[in-house]
């Protein structure tokens, strides 16, 4: 089975989850840091919660429908050249399995017999790169992203809410450290990388928006306290 056709949902879902984790628990990190209550330090949880999830989720349509847009110009496009000359369309496919290898006589047959069964298919698969595997789903994009925020920014949020707050604040850098971590290394296994590297390369970067976002909390706590 070939990881293709997983790119649209997967990389709204990692993109989605690590958002969530690392946002919100930056945020919390940073309102813990500035001595806020508890009651403070869930209530910015929530908000951090739901408004990433929506935020999120809108973004990803409105890009995504960006994207399907600029699909369905080009099939408009390229449906109206096939209507206006299709000598010269024919031409163009020709061309492209010439430069692929094909013999000239060869790419001349394929091209042919593509114009005869699915002119517009194989202009739009062949010149123009779209596959039914990487269309633009901004539904399945949305949802993905939404759902795997929410997901993501529980985790440290749920930390913050069960643990007491003398140990709040390493609670909620490990439990996001780990879970970005986690993550990082379950979307690169999804799509077929190294589990090691997915990890590192979100764990790291991670990690130091965590400490910073703290430091910032801190001082700014300090300096109005």
């Amino acid at each position: 089975m070939h990881r293709t056709s997983r790119t649209g949902w997967l990389r709204a879902t990692v993109l989605g989850a690590n958002d969530g984790i690392l946002s919100t628990g930056a945020l919390l990190l940073g309102v813990a840091g500035a001595g806020s209550s508890r009651t403070a330090l869930i209530t910015a949880g929530v908000a951090a919660l739901v408004a990433g999830a929506m935020s999120m989720g809108i973004g990803e349509y409105v890009s995504v429908s960006s994207q399907k847009d600029a699909e369905e110009a080009d099939r408009t496009m390229e449906a109206a050249e096939l209507a206006e000359d299709p000598a010269a369309e024919t031409a163009e496919l020709r061309n492209i399995y010439e430069a692929r290898g094909l013999h000239r006589d060869l790419a001349q047959q394929v091209a042919d017999s593509l114009m005869e069964t699915d002119a517009l298919g194989a202009h739009l698969r062949d010149e123009l790169g779209h596959s039914e595997e990487l269309l633009a789903r901004p539904l399945q994009a949305a949802l993905s992203s939404f759902a795997s925020f929410a997901v993501g920014a529980a985790i440290p949020l749920l930390t913050a809410v069960l643990v007491p707050e003398g140990g709040r604040v390493i609670a909620i850098t490990v439990a996001t450290v780990i879970g970005m971590v986690v993550l990082g290394a379950v979307g690169a296994a999804l799509g077929g990388a190294s589990k090691v590297r997915g990890a590192l390369r979100v764990g790291v970067g991670g990690t130091l928006a965590l400490a910073i976002t703290f430091a910032v909390g801190k001082l700014f706590g300090t300096a109005i306290g």
